[in-house]
């Protein structure tokens, strides 16, 4: 029969142990960096070829969907909302500082799922850099989805927004311990 009691510690210091010992791969850099980057692979691919499509179906004029949905063809030499028109060299500049900084929060960030949403804000600022760089609209954004009380925008202009609101919720629970 073998006795149990409490062995002081070798520290001072307070070991804190996190789940089963295991080092965990999926918590890693370069793991959130491999999710990110395939969020933002899928948003760059969704959103050029929506603006590929808009660009070869719309130039004869919009198409009606529903309600007050149209799918019409615009160009966006502004920022979110058609704001700061003829600016592209201050939102360019903008921008990939904002993928720089992107790029650094997904690798911190402290669950998968961060750096999911991360991936769509990123991809969405791909997917529109890559038309200021790549298409010859004077460094214009393909703009097509048209609810007529609402600034025109794209896949990438949701899924930077849809990743916004994301990215605020998750902050918010983080913050309340939930």
């Amino acid at each position: 029969m073998q006795e149990r009691w409490p062995v002081p510690a070798l520290t001072d210091e307070t070991a804190v142990v996190t789940g089963d010992g295991r080092h965990d791969a999926l918590s890693t850099g370069p793991a959130r960096l491999v999710v990110a980057m395939g969020v933002v692979a899928a948003v760059v691919l969704a959103d050029q070829l929506t603006k590929w499509w808009a660009v070869d179906r719309l130039v004869s004029g919009p198409v009606h969907v529903v309600w007050r949905l149209d799918f019409a063809l615009s160009y966006n030499t502004g920022s979110a909302f058609s704001l700061f028109q003829g600016a592209t060299v201050a939102i360019v500049v903008v921008a990939v500082a904002l993928v720089a900084v992107l790029l650094v929060l997904v690798w911190r960030a402290p669950t998968l799922g961060r750096a999911a949403i991360l991936g769509l804000i990123l991809g969405g600022a791909l997917g529109n850099l890559s038309d200021r760089f790549f298409r010859d609209l004077h460094g214009g954004v393909v703009d097509f989805v048209d609810f007529h009380f609402f600034p025109s925008f794209n896949v990438a202009d949701s899924c930077i927004t849809i990743g916004c609101i994301l990215l605020v919720i998750s902050l918010l629970r983080d913050g309340s311990g939930a």
